[in-house]
C-alpha cells in the first residue's frame, strides 16, 4: 500500500511527520515559532502564514490530517499531476491561513469595541456582559467581583480591577496559535469530491459506503454549521476548513476550464 504513494504525496507525509517529531521531542520551542497567531500579536510573523501548516497540536491531530492526504492524495497527484497537487496544497493551506486571520481580526476587533465601551463608560452591566460573553475563560469567583462591583458601581479599584481582567483577557485571546494541515486536506477533499463525485468510498465510523460528493457536501454543512454556533470552548479552526474547501473549490473550478491543465 505504502508503494503506491506518489511522490509529492509522499514527501508532504514525511516533512509533516518529521517535524512533528522534531518538534515535539527535540526542539519543543518550534511549535510555538512556527504556529500562526493573530496579526497584532507579539508573537506573529508573516512566514507563519507558510509554517502554521507544518505544525500539529498532538498525535491525534497529525494521524488525522496525513490520513486524509494518504487516502485521497495519490489519485489526485495521478489525475492532476505533482505540481498541481502542490499548488492545490499549498495554496489551500497558505489561504487558509490568511482567511483564518481575517477572521480572528474581525473577532478581536468586536473585543477591542467590547473593552473601549467599558473604558468610555465603566458601567458593572457592561463588564458583566464581557464575562457573560468569554464566561469559558472565568472561574467562579468573577461573580462575587461582579457583585460588589454592582453594589459599588463608581468605586474605582473595582473600576480599574476590571479594566486588568478584560485587558488580559484580550492578551490572551490575540495569542492563541493555530496549527495544522487541516485547511490544505480540506482543499484536497473538496478536489477529490469534485474530480471524481461518483467515487464510492468506506467510511469507518460509521462502517457504510458514501459517494465523495456527499462526504464533501456533508463536510462542508457541518463546518458551516459550526461556524455559525461558533462554541467558545470548541478549539478547532472550523472557517480554516471552510476556507480551504472554498479555495480548493475556486481552484478545480478554474483548472476545469481549462482543461488542457490537466495531464
Amino acid at each position: 500500500m505504502f508503494r503506491s504513494l506518489t511522490p509529492v504525496v509522499k514527501n508532504l507525509l514525511l516533512i509533516n511527520v518529521g517535524l512533528y517529531v522534531v518538534a515535539s521531542f527535540l526542539l519543543p520551542q518550534l511549535g510555538g515559532f512556527f504556529a500562526l497567531y493573530y496579526i497584532e500579536s507579539k508573537y506573529f510573523m508573516p512566514f507563519q502564514f507558510l509554517t502554521y501548516m507544518f505544525m500539529h497540536a498532538g498525535l491525534w491531530h497529525l494521524i488525522s490530517n496525513m490520513f486524509g492526504l494518504f487516502i485521497f492524495g495519490p489519485l489526485l497527484e495521478q489525475f492532476l499531476g505533482p505540481k498541481k497537487l502542490l499548488i492545490l496544497w499549498m495554496v489551500c493551506g497558505i489561504g487558509s491561513g490568511v482567511l483564518y486571520s481575517g477572521y480572528t481580526a474581525f473577532q478581536m476587533n468586536q473585543l477591542n469595541q467590547k473593552v473601549e465601551t467599558f473604558y468610555n463608560n465603566p458601567d458593572p452591566e457592561v463588564f458583566n456582559q464581557f464575562v457573560s460573553d468569554n464566561s469559558y475563560m472565568f472561574n467562579t469567583g468573577v461573580y462575587d467581583f461582579i457583585d460588589k462591583f454592582s453594589r459599588d458601581p463608581g468605586n474605582k479599584t473595582y473600576i480599574q480591577n476590571a479594566k486588568t481582567v478584560m485587558n488580559d483577557i484580550r492578551e490572551q485571546k490575540s495569542n492563541i496559535p493555530m496549527v495544522g494541515a487541516s485547511g490544505a486536506l480540506f482543499g484536497v477533499l473538496v478536489a477529490f469530491g469534485m474530480l471524481f463525485p461518483n467515487t464510492q468510498l468506506f467510511l469507518l465510523f460509521p462502517p457504510m459506503p458514501i459517494k465523495a460528493k456527499y462526504l464533501v457536501l456533508f463536510y462542508g454543512l457541518y463546518t458551516v454549521y459550526n461556524i455559525i454556533v461558533n462554541n467558545p470552548t470548541d478549539n478547532v479552526a472550523h472557517f480554516a476548513h471552510f476556507s480551504g474547501l472554498i479555495i480548493g473549490a475556486i481552484l478545480v473550478t478554474f483548472w476545469k476550464k481549462d482543461r488542457t491543465s490537466f495531464y
